[in-house]
């Protein structure tokens, strides 16, 4: 559950908002400026005004869309005017850049009049490549919908009337198919003659639906002829039908589609719909049945909602960006109906295929195939950001409407180099983690970081937190907070029946280490320690520990209590990298001095290992400041016999070296200089060799660069453990536990180990 004040501290903090305005050129020295602006701009501006569609090779215009509203219809709060709409418009900016690479500019226009309305947006058309209406309360939104698209020569795309409607009809296209049913021949049933509801039905009937087959109904009954309340939208759907009710409509009806509100569908109402009937209950955040009464009601039904913890969620994100996405790259004049069908048709064609690895990894190897449970693609399937663009660009051309022709192929390759992987990797990562939810203990309780970390992981089900101290300290910080402790257990180590058991535990490991059974008492009144043999002892699964301690100290309680998995010299650690296009894995910038070349041997493999269990293949580089035997030192000899040593233990692991960074991450710099190199493609793990150069190259990367830095994950551990650095938000102690608890579990299926946590790590 979002809070209001995790929402607050959101969108303000010390960078208020959620996007802002990034130069794409260099602008440093005098010539840049005279290039970005007088003279060099004059130049492009000539161009453009000799050929207009100069624009888009000289200008953002191409890759820029404006989301326009005048705040009068924001989902949950109505009509709050433009000021306190712009929100809502910038999170809808930063998903359409996070998940189809689309630049935004949110337009709050104070017009209630549609008017001025349309004739503010037709003046701003030189600036952007499309335009987006959103929460304009209805009939004016439609009427300024409809005067846009007709008037201007770029895309208008009606968020409210388009976006659910695309996936509903992926969705029902293939209900029907598994239902054995002609669209021509269903009855549909639409509850809600909102936009929303309004927009189902006009993409319903260019599916196929027969126009008099399909009657809707809102709050004051069946639309029908007679009724004085309806506007000009709702009147194309009225109907003259005995059906006055929705409950009698229903009555042998194929297909019901909700757009209204919660609760307003009996199980009574779908027992009498016709065989294999399908529901799909939109209204959110409360459907208008829920998705299990809507089962349990029939055994022969197909279900979807708008619910994403549910089977076959139908949410808007899965079609307007990248509806966009295509019209964009062919220069489309508008968006046609036929280009909002591609994009369905895409959706279920997905959801035919084979799904791929990744995703069922992501759900718990859960087997997904099509089916009354899989209508659709889930949204983490990278497919979707290639397919459902291309299928609209092809349609735009076939339409007519494009003015730049794309070759398919070549431009679903460019698509998937355009998202890159570095911005989802985490996602799935969250996704993974979820499958999983093992008991995670933190021992420093009372912090705020984890209070916050702990609230997180447990609202989002990526792990059930234990936090450690004294239970009123701990409940009187979460309450100060203004946390939700729900999920999260509390556990005094003082006064727990488990702490004598621990005490009797770690002296029988220690005794013969120096320690009595008095020291071992005092070390067990540590939350430190006590977690340590919590994990131990499989009271809990994964241990996160040390953001109020010195890391070397941290990392001598793991050594004594947890200690090395079987075969393993040294524990070590790697970093996750998330760049824009690119995810790298840093290995070793936190643990390990000065190691040996046997340890650097061990420290690729193990890292290799762990990015195998994301689901990515490694590709690994052993760096060094020489090239393949350029310099003769021993620090170069060192890297040279590690890599010597990793190739003799894993013969098909793709690793080079001793190489400079520019050689392991540049094709280009080894195809010309190095071409006998074993690395074809580009390094994604880099093994530096030692930890001054390592942590300081994360350090430049994670506070000079633009990347997102997770870690550092502990590996080579008997079992889970990772350590928190001084300086870690909330949401980087989040991000290292999720990482930590796919990497486990990834590391326990390899080695055919049973459900449970109580495994060995490496």
């Amino acid at each position: 559950m979002i809070r209001p004040d995790e929402a607050l501290s959101y969108h303000g903090g010390k960078h208020p908002g959620k996007i802002a305005l990034r130069g794409m050129k260099p602008c440093l020295t005098a010539r840049d400026m005279r290039l970005a602006y007088i003279p060099g701009a004059t130049f492009a501006c000539a161009e453009v005004a000799r050929d207009a569609e100069a624009a888009v090779r000289y200008t953002a215009r191409g890759n820029l869309v404006a989301v326009v509203t005048n705040g009068s219809a924001v989902p949950g709060l109505g009509n709050v005017g433009p000021l306190a709409a712009k929100p809502m418009q910038e999170g809808m900016s930063l998903l359409f850049k996070r998940l189809a690479d689309i630049d935004v500019f949110d337009l709050e226009i104070d017009a209630a009049d549609p008017d001025r309305f349309v004739e503010v947006v037709q003046r701003l058309e030189p600036t952007f490549g499309a335009i987006v209406i959103k929460d304009v309360r209805a009939p004016e939104g439609l009427a300024i919908y409809d005067r846009l698209r007709d008037a201007l020569n770029i895309p208008v795309l009606h968020e409210n009337l388009h976006s659910t409607a695309v996936v509903a009809m992926a969705a029902l296209s293939n209900a029907l198919d598994l239902a054995d049913k002609d669209v021509a021949d269903v009855k549909v049933v639409i509850c809600g003659a909102g936009t929303v509801g309004l927009g189902c039905a006009r993409l319903a009937i260019r599916l196929g639906v027969n126009p008099d087959s399909l009657v809707m109904y809102d709050v004051n009954g069946l639309l029908r002829p007679d009724r004085a309340d309806l506007n000009p939208y709702q009147r194309e759907f009225a109907r003259d039908h005995g059906a006055l009710t929705l409950d009698e409509g229903l009555r042998g009806a194929d297909v019901f589609i909700g757009a209204s509100t919660g609760a307003v569908l009996s199980q009574d109402a779908v027992r009498a719909m016709a065989r294999f009937p399908i529901v799909f209950p939109l209204a959110t955040p409360e459907p208008e049945i829920g998705y299990e009464a809507a089962r349990a009601s029939r055994r022969d039904a197909i279900v979807a909602t708008a619910l994403t913890q549910c089977p076959n969620a139908i949410v808007d994100l899965l079609s307007a960006p990248f509806v966009l996405r295509g019209a964009l790259d062919v220069q489309a004049t508008r968006i046609t109906e036929d280009m909002l069908l591609a994009a369905a048709g895409a959706l279920a064609g997905l959801a035919r295929e084979e799904v791929p690895d990744e995703v069922s990894r992501a759900y718990g190897h859960e087997t997904f195939s099509f089916g009354p449970e899989y209508l659709l693609p889930k949204p983490i399937d990278q497919r979707i950001l290639v397919r459902e663009p291309a299928a609209v660009a092809a349609r735009a051309l076939a339409d007519g409407v494009a003015r730049h022709p794309v070759d398919t192929d070549r431009y679903q390759e460019s698509l998937r180099v355009r998202i890159g992987t570095g911005r989802e990797t985490l996602r799935r990562l969250m996704m993974k983690a979820r499958n999983e939810c093992p008991r995670v203990v933190f021992p420093d309780g009372t912090h705020e970081t984890v209070l916050r970390a702990c609230s997180m992981l447990a609202d989002e089900g990526v792990a059930r937190p234990v936090l450690l101290g004294h239970e009123a300290d701990v409940r009187a910080a979460i309450e100060q907070l203004g946390l939700d402790s729900t999920g999260v257990t509390v556990v005094d180590p003082s006064r727990s029946t488990s702490h004598d058991r621990y005490v009797e535990e770690y002296f029988e490991m220690r005794r013969r280490r120096g320690v009595m059974r008095t020291t071992a008492d005092e070390r067990l009144r540590r939350p430190d320690y006590f977690a340590a043999m919590m994990l131990h002892s499989g009271d809990v699964d994964m241990m996160v520990s040390g953001i109020a301690s010195h890391y070397t100290d941290s990392l001598r309680v793991i050594l004594e209590v947890v200690g090395t998995a079987p075969g393993v010299q040294r524990i070590s650690s790697h970093y996750m990298v998330l760049l824009h296009n690119d995810v790298f894995f840093l290995a070793d910038c936190a643990v390990n001095i000065d190691p040996g070349a046997e340890v650097l041997a061990e420290i690729a493999l193990l890292t290799a290992r762990r990015v195998q269990t994301l689901g990515i293949e490694p590709r690994v580089a052993l760096l060094s400041f020489s090239n393949f035997g350029s310099v003769d030192h021993p620090f170069a000899d060192r890297v040279r016999q590690a890599t010597a040593i990793v190739k003799s233990r894993e013969p098909d692991l793709v690793v080079d070296g001793e190489m400079q960074l520019a050689a392991a991450v540049s094709n280009e710099i080894r195809a010309h200089y190095f071409p006998f190199s074993t690395l074809k493609d580009r390094a994604n793990v880099l093994v530096f060799p030692d930890l001054q150069s390592g942590n300081t190259a994360m350090h430049v990367l994670q506070h000079m660069g633009d990347a997102v830095v997770v870690g550092p994950v502990l590996m080579g551990t008997r079992l889970p453990v990772h350590l928190i650095q001084y300086g870690n938000s909330a949401e980087d102690v989040v991000n290292l536990t999720a990482t930590g608890i796919v990497e486990a579990a990834g590391l326990r299926q390899a080695a055919g180990s049973p459900p449970g946590w109580a495994s060995s790590s490496t």
